[in-house]
């Protein structure tokens, strides 16, 4: 994957004097990906005839620079999600060499054969090197395809439950969470699914929202490419009126950072009012959980002790069970956030929390880097054992596995609603003594002292920031 990406951005370089930049050139790539992926995949994706990889390859001059326009215009007429994928689909190539390099560069290699998901990560590959060279709007980043897989393994979204099983993303990027549950299904099933639950799963499992076009457009190329017709709205999840579906499952990792207009939304399904991108997101999937549904959460450490952060779990763990929270190594966003500290929260709507377990991978582990010491599955395998067998984790075998498998782990432990309380909500929790702070020769890296600063210094950016918006309402108020 590194030389096929390193392959593709040497191209990018070239394509600079054809007026492409990076950004038109990454969505260049996403439809000729497909297209050629489609081609692999004939027995799953039907594409109109005239518009297939090979008629493209067969072309050259100006005649295959028309082609692939008309293309790009025909699949973005089409009806469902093939006209999702393509709306507004239009070439950037001014020079038809430039076109047919890049299309042989794409058809040295059979890509469905590297990874399910590797059009995503030549995707997030590309966006590394754009990030790497500073290039503007390539700060977002992905979740770790480890990190989901993981989360997946232990929520285990399984649609068969029930005939309206449904599975939601609202901050959906590429699509990662869903491509991995459909992935985790297909393994534990061998691909196995009776007539019923393979309509129901094509067509009415999958759900998700993006604020973003071209990530978009990844996210339903990737399922489709699954065979799954995804449901991803275009729009932003916070912002827009509430919605009226409820899910079994949502998996998320809400955008870190940016607030935006730094205005909260108009949503009377809030308890909280508040500018921060994150608590508002927290808000926002315990609306659209089902009375039962479980979601996991991906926050940055902030949002754990952030203005108004007490309120909102307060509220929250009043009808949810906030059972489970997963503090992530340092790191694991590397490359495109390397000093991040972040967590999982996993909660359960319909009953009230009692205990929050907490598992630390993070206290005494290295941080992640690139290169020396990347995220692998080991990180969360302790985890995924402490966590157990049972998504609902409330069953006495459940609860009692629990109990057993912290006595062998100084990672994991359990803290009573009372303490909780008497925290003011707090969950930014820790307990292990952390060994690089006795040694003088072993201190934290200067990005995360560094990074730990920046993440308490915008906490109290938030809390100025949500005063300042209070007393500008109250102003506003007063005036009228």
């Amino acid at each position: 994957m590194t030389d096929i990406v390193q392959k593709l951005w040497g191209f990018c370089h070239t394509l600079r004097h054809d007026g492409i930049d990076y950004g038109d050139y990454i969505e260049q790539i996403t439809y000729l990906l497909f297209l050629k992926m489609a081609d692999e995949k004939k027995d799953i994706v039907k594409l109109p005839e005239g518009c297939d990889w090979q008629s493209l390859k067969e072309k050259a001059g100006m005649e295959l620079k028309e082609h692939y326009e008309d293309i790009l215009r025909r699949l973005g007429k089409e009806q469902g999600v093939l006209g999702d994928i393509f709306a507004g689909a239009m070439s950037r190539f001014n020079n038809p060499v430039n076109l047919k390099k890049l299309i042989s560069l794409i058809d040295e290699v059979e890509w469905t054969a590297l990874d399910v998901d590797v059009k995503a990560q030549a995707y997030e590959g590309l966006l590394e090197k754009a990030a790497s060279e500073g290039k503007k709007g390539a700060g977002q980043y992905f979740t770790p395809r480890i990190l989901i897989q993981s989360i997946v393994k232990v929520m285990k979204p399984d649609p068969r439950v029930h005939k309206e099983f449904t599975i939601c993303d609202p901050a959906c990027g590429t699509g990662g969470f869903l491509v991995a549950s459909y992935e985790w299904l297909m393994e534990i099933t061998g691909g196995i699914l009776s007539r019923e639950d393979v309509e129901q799963i094509r067509k009415r499992t999958y759900y998700g929202t993006e604020l973003v076009q071209r990530p978009r457009r990844l996210a339903l190329m990737n399922l489709f490419l699954h065979g799954i017709e995804g449901n991803i709205e275009l729009e932003d999840s916070i912002y827009a009126p509430p919605p009226s579906a409820r899910y079994d499952v949502v998996l998320t990792n809400p955008p870190f950072g940016t607030k935006g207009a730094n205005q909260a939304p108009e949503r009377d399904d809030f308890m909280v009012r508040t500018s921060n991108k994150q608590l508002n997101f927290i808000q926002h999937v315990a609306t659209i959980l089902k009375h039962g549904g479980r979601a996991a959460v991906v926050v940055p450490d902030n949002c754990l002790f952030a203005e108004q952060a007490n309120h909102v779990f307060k509220d929250l763990m009043e009808v949810c069970d906030v059972h489970t929270i997963l503090r992530l190594p340092i790191g694991t966003f590397t490359p495109y956030s390397p000093g991040v500290k972040a967590n999982v929260i996993f909660f359960t709507k319909g009953r009230p929390t009692e205990n929050v377990w907490i598992y630390d991978a993070r206290t005494n582990v290295p941080s992640i880097t690139k290169k020396e010491r990347p995220l692998t599955p080991e990180h969360f395998k302790e985890f995924e054992e402490c966590y157990g067998d049972d998504p609902n984790v409330f069953s006495p075998k459940a609860l009692d596995h629990r109990e057993k498998v912290a006595q062998k782990t100084e990672r994991f432990r359990k803290f009573h609603i009372s303490g909780i309380k008497e925290r003011d909500y707090n969950l930014d929790i820790f307990w292990l003594k952390d060994e690089s702070l006795e040694d003088v020769d072993d201190l934290p890296e200067p990005t995360e002292l560094a990074s730990d600063a920046i993440t308490h210094l915008e906490a109290a950016i938030d809390s100025l920031q949500e005063v300042l918006r209070i007393l500008e309402s109250n102003g506003m108020n007063n005036s009228g």
